[in-house]
This record gives structure tokens, C-alpha cells and sequence, in this order.
């Protein structure tokens, strides 16, 4: 049951073009309902509009590019009114309801009119569901027993003049010959009005074939309409022929091309003549497509229409496919050609076509607009159409709603940009916690932040999602600087804190400076709230001895900055002053001993009369208090032995008397006798580093050569108060006989891909000590473990 009801204002549009009934519903009255359209039929009554009767009759139901209904009917349709074949009638029934079912429905009863004379002797239409062909002739009209009501309508003479029509088809099957009633039966109609015939036929019937024309696929029907009575043979070519296809696309536009002759349809081409082509879009008849950016071309063999994807009088929708944004744009067309040729005179051509594209992915993109000066990431995401919302976002690995999101601080809004497409702007603070964090380079933070969208897309409203990952590296840390000075006895190193432990670490050697470190060493720290002051005695391990002569020790002492993950190096702090020192021992890693001996004897002795185990052994330099000497403790027999995990060198510093030659008694003097003894301990088990330094670049060598020399470092307790060493040797040898060698610290030149021969020694001849070559590597620098790296051998 339904009610019939005013329509609502604006709920209905109709027009005319052409010979064209053209009828749209307002979308924003049915949302959330249900419709369906009838056909009035006077005799008949309410006939439902289905896709048969649409096809058969002439009607067309679908919808424009924003959604809204059309209802499109040709002017010679199966139940137009027709009054002398220029004003013409249709009268629809618009049901509504709020039930699929269609029950309680609100029928709308609406009348159309239109009018139309300009008729030519032929007019084809090629529609989204029919073909339809019309002649201009003067001929009986076409009944049967079940239009008799129709046919009263007709003047008296043309009742009287009805005797038979019959359809004549070809296709590749052969001929078929049927008449009006069966025809109507495979979804034809055919009749006649005053002064036309016309055949209406769906594509892809039966008795349809394909061509090609100019690259263009064409459905066709080729018949012929004949009337026959005793003294008259009437025959009525009514074939037509139209595009199934035609359309092409870029990533940027659309073409349509249709043939500018169609052979069927043109006999004699010799005599074609093309007087005017015409476009339209939504039913409207475009003057001056170039206003609009459209293109109408047109030559011998094709008519196009090139429109901008994304031009006014279309629909950009936004879509998701395989997890991929894009768009797609819909445009209702329309092509009007009018020709002449010797057979028809005038042919009028209308082709109307809904033209989709293809889905055209669109990635967003993710700009970073961040000014790191405000410490906040400003991030743009788009572009979108207007059809897509933005419903959540995941900062770090947190989802947060919009409202959520606000609540937290964080800044999101939309923002247009050109095109009508519009973008998400977010706002998100360096020092928020779900910014990573991350130390890098010397003094600089990367800030990154992670982000997944998610997006509701389109009318469908599709879930879309899109992660992005920005960064932005700024510096703002502050290296610390130290200040060292020195006293008499100690060497001292002032290191602000700030930033200590949580980037860096400080190092001594390869020892992590810590309390054990400094309890062990026998250093002395204390932190104040800006600083850590490190005391080091003289002889702490770790002192690096440059400069020992009987009148000063020159002393320097390093920590080493380095990043907590990485273990980089940055900074090298140093301290290093001048001592004076009476007396002392010093035993380096590679066995050279040094020592300052004080002689405070009575009556006092000769100093440059002391010497060692070796008498030839003498001091390198002395004075009347002092002497020193520097040896190795494989020469001027110095005595080794072993101690649990130590080894001891053992020498001592002596003064004898002197005796004349030949005198074997005793002789009285006031001279005194003197020994000092002299230990240096080292670790039984060492390991010793062996490396090579690029020299100076200001040799302006070429980059393929280098010079070095080879330097012996521990890396296990360098410098301890128990001096270590275990005599190792290296030497370069000037070929592969390894006979001859060069000299300490001399520059040799090699090509990048010469061979050195390196020959490393181990000179202890104790059983208990064994020498491996671990790793073997080049650097470029006097630091081991600086960068970049050249491995020679590892791991044996």
C-alpha cells in the first residue's frame, strides 16, 4: 500500500535535451530509504521500472557522479504520449519507503514534457542500456491484436491502410525474418509514430555483431524494417551501430574517441559531411569546452574529448585497493554529430557515456615541516579529498583517538591545500615520552618519532592506514671541557658531570673510570654538584712518562670521553706538567727501565763511577747527587725471575772501590761501598697490541702510500704501579727474506696493495711465556681504536 503525497520542493529536477527526457532525484531526501520508480501507462496502469522493460522501452535508471538518481527516456519511449511527434508526455511514480520491502511507501506522482520538431530524416541514440535508430517516413502505422487501444488513438486512414511489418536482421548466422510481435519477445521494440519508424534494440542481442572501427569497438544490428501489401514493398534500412568502448587514461586525464564515419552507417563515405559535433556534460550542452578545460578534437577518422582527471562537471571519490589510496574520477559525457551523406541527408549521432576511470593510486605523503628551534614536530599529511576523516593516530606504539590525542597536548587539525584537497597537521613536542631519543655524533640528539594514521576513506568509509617515521637531529647537548693543573706530587683533572653516564663514559685506557678504577689505581676522586675532580700521584698507573732525565719527569695523564653505547671516542682529556723528582723507578711496557738514583753517602761518592750488573753499563747522565740510567732488561744483566703471576726483573746500581793493579792487600780508604737494588714487576700473561700509524699528511704523499712505524702498547693495564712488560720485538723487513730490516720510526712508502712483511719476536726465554698474534689491524691515527679501520689479520 502506498500514499500519494505532494512532492517535496527540491526533491525533483527534470529537463530536456535533445529528444531526451532527463529527470534527477535529490539524494539528501532518500538517505536512509528506499525507492523505486513505475511507469504510468494509461490503459495499462503503474508498470515497475526493471532493467527488461528499461532496455526494451527506452529508459534509463542510474545515478550522476554525486549519487543522486537520474532517470533518463527517450522521447519516442514504449509509453510517451505523442502529439504529432513534437510535443510529447511521460508521467513516473516515485515510491519511497523506509523498508526494502516497499511497505508503507509514499508514492510521488510526477508529469514530464517535452517538445521536439527539429527532427532529422535519421536519429540514432547509443544510450547505457539500448540502441535506438528513427527514419523520417510517411508509412502505416504498426499494431497488433494486443495495441488496439493504441491504435484507435490513429488517424482513420492509417487504420485502414495496416496490413504487416517485418523485421529483416543480418548477422553472421545468417538472415532472420520475424515479425513485430516476436521481435518485442527478444527484447526489440520497433513501431511507428505520424512520421517516423524506429527500432529499439539492447546491446549484445542475438542478432547484434562487433566491428571495429578505427580502433573502436562497435555493436551492431544490422535490419531492415519492410512493409508489404498487395501493390506496395516498402523497405526501411534501420541499422544501428555504437560504441561499446573507446576510453583511454593517463595518470592525469581521461580520452573518449568515437569514429568520425561509421561504415554501416554510411554507405557511400565519399559523400560524407561532418556540419557539426557538439559535447555536453550532466546533460548540458558545452558551448566552449576550453573554458572548462575540456578537449574536442576531431579529423577524418575520430572525434576525442580529453578531459583533465579531476575537471569540473566530474567526481573525484576517494577508494582503497589493496591497501593502497588513490582516487577515482566518474564524468557523465555526451556526444552529439550531425552528418550528411548522398543516402540519409541528415543523420543526427548522440552517444551518452558514463565514463569511470580506473582506480589512480595517490600516495599521501609525509613532509616534515619541523623548525627544530621550537623543539616541536610539525608534521603535514595529505593530500586527501574531502571524502576522507581522519579517526585515530599511534604515537610511538600508543593509539590515541582525536579527542585522546588533544587530551594529551598534542596539536591535530585539518588544513586545505590546493586542488580542494586537504591535508592533517600534527603537532607533537621533542620532549614528549614517546619521542625516541637517541644520542648521536658528538653533541647532537635524534629526536624520531613514529606514527601510523588511521583514516576512514571514501563514501564506503574503507579503514586506511599509513605508518611514517620522522627525524630531526639537532645539537644540543654540550661536550664537557676539563681543566687540569698539577701540584708537586699529583697530576689533576677537573670534568663537569652533566650529561656523564647518561651519553658518556670516562675511560682510562680501556678501563671504564669507575670507583673500582680509582681505588685500584690508587687515585683520588670527588664530586662537587658541576664537577668530578680525579686526582692522579706521579707514579699512578696510567701516568704516561713523556720526557725522564735525571732533572725532570715531563708527566701526562688521559682520560679518554667516550659515548655509553658506542664506545666511540670524542674527547681525550689531558693533563701534563714538569716534575722534579729525586729518585725514582720507572719500568715501561716495552722493557726499558729508567731510574733517578740518589746517593746521599759519607763521605760522598763519584757518581760517574756507578754503574750496573754489566760494568760497561754506565749512567747516562749524572751530577754529584744523581745518576740515571735507562737500560732494557735483557741487557746489563738483568737477572728474571718468576712469582706466582708475576715476573721480576732485578738489577742493581753499584759503586766500587778502586785498587791499583798488582796490590793484592787491602788497602784503607774513606771511600764508600754502595748497592742499590732495582725491581720491575710484570704480569706473567700479557697481552701486547701491536700497531702501525699513518704518518703526517703534510708529506703530501699520494693517497695509495703510506708511512708508519711499528709501536708496542698493552691494553690490558698499561701503566700500573707494579710495572709489566714482556719483551716483544717487532720489526719491518725490506723483503720476504726477512734479512734485512728497516730502521726504527723510519718512513716506509708502499702502494695500497704492496705486501709488508712484518715479523713480530718474542725474546723472553722463559717456557712459561708463549707469543699469538691475535689481531692485526691499521688505523689512522696514533689512537688503536679510532676510525676508520683496516683489519690485517683477526683472530689468529
Amino acid at each position: 500500500s502506498s500514499a500519494l503525497c505532494v512532492l517535496p520542493p527540491g526533491f525533483v529536477e527534470n529537463s530536456c535535451h535533445s529528444r531526451i527526457f532527463w529527470m534527477k532525484l535529490n539524494k539528501l531526501f532518500l538517505q536512509g530509504k528506499f525507492f523505486q520508480l513505475e511507469i504510468n501507462d494509461p490503459y495499462a496502469g503503474p508498470l515497475l521500472l526493471d532493467e527488461k522493460l528499461a532496455s526494451r522501452c527506452g529508459y534509463v535508471l542510474s545515478e550522476d557522479v554525486w549519487g543522486n538518481p537520474i532517470f533518463r527516456a527517450s522521447v519516442l519511449g514504449c509509453h510517451v504520449a505523442n502529439e504529432a511527434d513534437e510535443l510529447f508526455s511521460l508521467t513516473v511514480n516515485i515510491r519511497v519507503s523506509s523498508y526494502p520491502s516497499m511497505r508503507a511507501a509514499v508514492t510521488y506522482t510526477y508529469p514530464m514534457y517535452c517538445s521536439y520538431s527539429s527532427w532529422a530524416p535519421r536519429e540514432i541514440v547509443c544510450e547505457e542500456n539500448y540502441m535506438e535508430v528513427s527514419v523520417k517516413t510517411d508509412v502505416p502505422a504498426v499494431s497488433n491484436d494486443y495495441t488496439v487501444a493504441w491504435m484507435s488513438a490513429l488517424p482513420e486512414t492509417q487504420n485502414l491502410a495496416y496490413q504487416l511489418w517485418q523485421l529483416m536482421f543480418v548477422s553472421p548466422s545468417g538472415r532472420k525474418r520475424i515479425m513485430v510481435s516476436d521481435a518485442a519477445k527478444l527484447g526489440y521494440s520497433f513501431n511507428n509514430t505520424p512520421s517516423r519508424v524506429y527500432l529499439r534494440a539492447p546491446y549484445h542481442s542475438n542478432e547484434s555483431d562487433f566491428s571495429t572501427v578505427g580502433g573502436v569497438n562497435m555493436n551492431i544490428v544490422t535490419s531492415t524494417s519492410m512493409y508489404r501489401q498487395r501493390w506496395l514493398l516498402l523497405l526501411i534500412d534501420t541499422t544501428v551501430s555504437c560504441p561499446v568502448d573507446g576510453t583511454s587514461f593517463t595518470d592525469t586525464t581521461l580520452t573518449w574517441t568515437v569514429p568520425s564515419i561509421i561504415p554501416t552507417l554510411v554507405l557511400q563515405e565519399s559523400t560524407f559531411l561532418s556540419k557539426s559535433i557538439s559535447m555536453g556534460v550532466n546533460g548540458q550542452v558545452i558551448a566552449n569546452p576550453r573554458e572548462k578545460n575540456y578537449l574536442l578534437e576531431h579529423n577524418n577518422t575520430h572525434i576525442g574529448i580529453t578531459i583533465p582527471i579531476g575537471a569540473d562537471g566530474g567526481k573525484l571519490k576517494s577508494s582503497v585497493s589493496g591497501d593502497v589510496y588513490g582516487v577515482i574520477y566518474s564524468i557523465d559525457l555526451f556526444l552529439e554529430h550531425t552528418w550528411t551523406d548522398a543516402d540519409w541527408q541528415t543523420t543526427k549521432y548522440t552517444v551518452i557515456k558514463p565514463i569511470v576511470t580506473p582506480f589512480i593510486p595517490q600516495i599521501p605523503t609525509v613532509v616534515n615541516n619541523t623548525l627544530p628551534e621550537e623543539r616541536i614536530f610539525n608534521v603535514a599529511f595529505g593530500h586527501f579529498l574531502p571524502d576522507v576523516s581522519l579517526l585515530s593516530i599511534t604515537i610511538g606504539n600508543v593509539p590515541f583517538t582525536l579527542r585522546q590525542a588533544q587530551h594529551q597536548g598534542y596539536k591535530i587539525y585539518e588544513t586545505p591545500f590546493s586542488n580542494t584537497t586537504k591535508g592533517f597537521i600534527l603537532e607533537v613536542p621533542f620532549d614528549d615520552p614517546y619521542v625516541l631519543k637517541e644520542y648521536v655524533n658528538k653533541n647532537e640528539t635524534k629526536y624520531t618519532l613514529f606514527l601510523n594514521y588511521t583514516l576512514s576513506v571514501g563514501p564506503e568509509m574503507t579503514p586506511y592506514y599509513h605508518s611514517a617515521e620522522l627525524e630531526c637531529i639537532i645539537a644540543d647537548i654540550e661536550l664537557p671541557e676539563a681543566v687540569g693543573y698539577c701540584d708537586k706530587e699529583n697530576l689533576y683533572l677537573a670534568i663537569p658531570i652533566l650529561g656523564l653516564h647518561q651519553y658518556w663514559n670516562l675511560y682510562i685506557g680501556n678501563k671504564l673510570l669507575n670507583r673500582h678504577t680509582v681505588l685500584t689505581n690508587g687515585y683520588f676522586a670527588a664530586t662537587n654538584s658541576t664537577h668530578l675532580i680525579l686526582q692522579i700521584p706521579l707514579f699512578a698507573i696510567g701516568v704516561i712518562y713523556e720526557e725522564v732525565s735525571f732533572q725532570k719527569i715531563k708527566a701526562r695523564f688521559d682520560v679518554a670521553l667516550r659515548k655509553v653505547r658506542t664506545l666511540e671516542t670524542l674527547e681525550i682529556f689531558s693533563t701534563r706538567c714538569n716534575f722534579n723528582s729525586s729518585a725514582f723507578v720507572v719500568c715501561h711496557p716495552d722493557g726499558t727501565i729508567m731510574i733517578t738514583a740518589q746517593m746521599k753517602t759519607v763521605p760522598a761518592i763519584d757518581m760517574s763511577k756507578t754503574k750496573l750488573r754489566d760494568s760497561s753499563c754506565k749512567p747516562k747522565e749524572y751530577n754529584e747527587e744523581h745518576a740515571f740510567f735507562k737500560f732494557h732488561v735483557t741487557t746489563c744483566g738483568t737477572s728474571v725471575r718468576f712469582e706466582g703471576d708475576h715476573i721480576i726483573y732485578e738489577n742493581e746500581i753499584s759503586y766500587e772501590k778502586e785498587t791499583l793493579p798488582g796490590q793484592s792487600q787491602p788497602t784503607i780508604t774513606r771511600e764508600t761501598d754502595y748497592r742499590l737494588t732495582v725491581l720491575c714487576y710484570y704480569r706473567a700473561k700479557e697481552t701486547l697490541m701491536l700497531g702501525a700509524f699513518i704518518s703526517d699528511s703534510s708529506t703530501h704523499m699520494s693517497p695509495a702510500f703510506g708511512s708508519g712505524t711499528v709501536v708496542p702498547r698493552s691494553n690490558i693495564a698499561v701503566y700500573r704501579r707494579v710495572r709489566q712488560v714482556l719483551n716483544v720485538v717487532s720489526r719491518v723487513s725490506k723483503d720476504v727474506s726477512f734479512m734485512e730490516f728497516y730502521e726504527p720510526n723510519t718512513a716506509i712508502l708502499r702502494g695500497s696493495l704492496d705486501p709488508v712483511f712484518l715479523e713480530v719476536e718474542l725474546k723472553d726465554e722463559s717456557p712459561e711465556a708463549e707469543l699469538y698474534l691475535d689481531n692485526c689491524w691499521v688505523t689512522g691515527s696514533l689512537d688503536f681504536n679510532s676510525t676508520p679501520r683496516w683489519n690485517i689479520t683477526v683472530d689468529g
